[in-house]
């Protein structure tokens, strides 16, 4: 597993609807601080959001790795 160095931060955008999903995905989207389309949310770079990230990878991208 790969260590994340502190202070680095992603900018995730949400893309899709959470709308007809699973309600495990739409609680994940609410988790990273998501629930409307176009919306951009600044993140930690830590194993427990990426993981999040790749469970609805379908509905969001991230836009920046700062």
């Amino acid at each position: 597993m790969a260590t994340t160095s502190p202070g680095k931060t992603l900018v995730v955008e949400q893309t899709g609807s959470p709308i007809r999903r699973p309600a495990d995905q739409r609680a994940t989207l609410i988790g990273l601080g998501l629930n409307k389309i176009r919306r951009r949310k600044t993140l930690p770079d830590t194993p427990a959001v990426r993981g999040m990230i790749a469970k609805v990878k379908h509905l969001v991208r991230v836009v920046d790795e700062a």
